[in-house]
């Protein structure tokens, strides 16, 4: 082979790699995030009826089973399962429910902060602030004054929808809280800017900037300046969005069409059920008749509990009526029906949580296994809670210093949760007396493993006590060694291992003088 030939031969071998040309690619987002926690606060109330009213509104969902138009004449009935609400409900419940006494560094707070959360009802806004971060995706709590109602501060809770959070480098700047409401048959917005420092108000009517005093009720309103290292609001979510920068997820995002699907499967499980009801196949002479009027009685789209057919008519025909049931497909309609709960269920929450069974199993460990995602979502909310809870009881009290012209102070508070699904007391007991009996635990670790924090330690420390003393195990003072007794003293170890050894000889011998001695004196 020449060279030419090889030269050809590379020049067809050779491959050239062009780079891609970059793409534009634009997405429209279907909703804004306020729209979106309208749509998810519907799914919560669980009304058939608004729900059916949002999807006919809400563009591009014609093909979803809340927004599909039935044909005229064969409409089926639109169920809604209210899973969505319960799953919120009962998470809220098994959280608040574990959620201990706070626990102050200060006597002094402690008081204080009880009186303010009587005082603003706090224990049912904490409620309604998981239920709404749960629902909508976040909110923020407020904090006001108005010496006409109380001389504390007043903790507020709002919602997700009603507020914009602006923030600088990723930190915190403000948080705009808009109020709308009617006043003389108008429409106003105030919107009230919590800042460092700092608390502003502004009053619109459309699009133009109103005076405050242009109504009664912002009449009072003032702008407000304070000490600049405190802000009297605290945004809380649980989980942070995907779609909006610093704003949070509902546990709805990503479901609504599994809950959709869910309803669906029902309704359509039910409208079988409506549809495959027992049909009466009459002769026209042995119809239903009004006993007035004669006319035939007219069946109805929810009943068809009877189908005329002709009357025979032959010398030996007779007229009877036949009855016929449908053959609905149980099995089926069921298995569609799980499908489509275990898929709305997915990563949120167990089924056994809502009192769903499934399979029924003895062990304390199999049920905690059921409860696995429940924990998952149940410790995502008591993450957040053990976060912003000592923030804002940091801000409240802050607050009130504010108020009465004195310096901030700081405030150190615990946030503890006792935990969920745990296993029974009988198991427990099993599995500490197997601990025990073998030797790898002591009896004040066996007590603080079966009661925990449901006992105070004073007791758990007298039941240690009482163990002991019918285990007749008792306590013995190790007598203390006197190091410099007479002329007899015990070096220290911190001496070389010549120096030891040279000890050891010398002690032996003065061992065996002392009994001479000894003997000697005896004689």
């Amino acid at each position: 082979m020449g060279i030419m030939d090889m030269i050809r031969r590379s020049m067809r071998s050779f491959l050239k790699l062009e780079q891609a040309q970059p793409n534009v690619i634009t997405i429209t987002e279907a909703m804004t995030f306020e729209d979106n926690a309208a749509k998810n606060q519907i799914w919560y109330r669980g009304d058939s009826y608004e729900l059916d009213q949002l999807y006919k509104q809400l563009p591009h969902s014609n093909i979803n089973f809340w927004g599909a138009t039935s044909t005229p004449g064969q409409e089926i009935r639109k169920i809604h399962t209210g899973i969505p609400g319960l799953i919120v409900d009962r998470l809220v419940d098994i959280t608040l429910h574990d959620m201990n006494d706070l626990d102050f560094a200060e006597k002094a707070q402690r008081t204080l902060w009880e009186e303010i959360a009587e005082d603003s009802n706090f224990h049912d806004q904490l409620q309604e602030a998981i239920k709404d971060s749960l629902v909508m995706g976040d909110g923020a709590f407020r904090i006001s004054f108005d010496p006409e109602l109380t001389s504390l501060p007043i903790v507020e809770w709002v919602g997700g929808d009603r507020i914009e959070i602006i923030y600088n480098r990723g930190r915190l700047k403000e948080v705009i809280f808009r109020t709308h409401f009617t006043e003389h048959r108008r429409s106003y917005l105030l919107e009230e800017i919590y800042g460092y420092g700092s608390l502003t108000y502004k009053l619109y009517r459309g699009e133009t900037e109103l005076d405050m005093s242009a109504t009664e009720y912002t009449a009072n309103l003032v702008d407000v300046e304070f000490d600049k290292s405190v802000i009297l609001c605290l945004p809380f979510k649980i989980y942070t969005s995907p779609k909006v920068k610093g704003r949070g997820q509902s546990i709805y995002d990503r479901k609504t069409d599994a809950f959709d699907s869910l309803d669906e499967s029902w309704s359509q499980w039910m409208d079988a059920l409506r549809s495959g009801r027992s049909r009466e196949y009459i002769p026209e002479n042995l119809l239903p008749r009004d006993p007035y009027t004669g006319e035939i009685s007219k069946g109805n789209p929810f009943d068809h509990r009877f189908i005329k057919v002709e009357t025979a008519m032959g010398e030996d025909a007779k007229n009877t009526i036949t009855l016929q049931q449908a053959n609905i497909p149980h099995e089926s309609y069921l298995s569609t029906y799980v499908t489509a709960l275990d898929l709305a269920l997915q990563g949120i929450i167990s089924p056994s949580t809502l009192g769903i069974d499934v399979k029924k199993l003895d062990n304390a460990e199999a049920q905690r296994e059921k409860e696995k995602a429940t924990l998952y979502t149940r410790n995502a909310i008591v993450t957040a809670l053990q976060d912003y809870l000592p923030k804002l009881i940091s801000m409240v009290l802050n607050a009130d210093s504010v108020l009465k012209k004195e310096p901030l102070q700081k405030v150190k508070v615990d946030v503890p949760f006792g935990e969920y699904a745990n296993p029974s007391f009988e198991s427990q007991v099993e599995t500490v007396s197997k601990a025990k009996t073998g030797g790898i635990m002591s009896i004040e670790a066996s007590v603080e493993e079966l009661y925990g924090d449901s006992k105070e330690q004073n007791w758990k420390d007298q039941e240690v006590a009482r163990i002991k003393a019918e285990q007749g195990v008792t306590e013995v003072n190790v007598p203390s060694l006197n190091e410099a007794a007479n002329d007899f003293e015990i070096e220290k170890e911190a001496e070389d291992a010549e120096d030891g050894d040279d000890r050891t000889e010398d002690l032996s011998h003065e061992s065996e003088g002392s009994a001479g001695t000894s003997t000697d004196s005896e004689r």
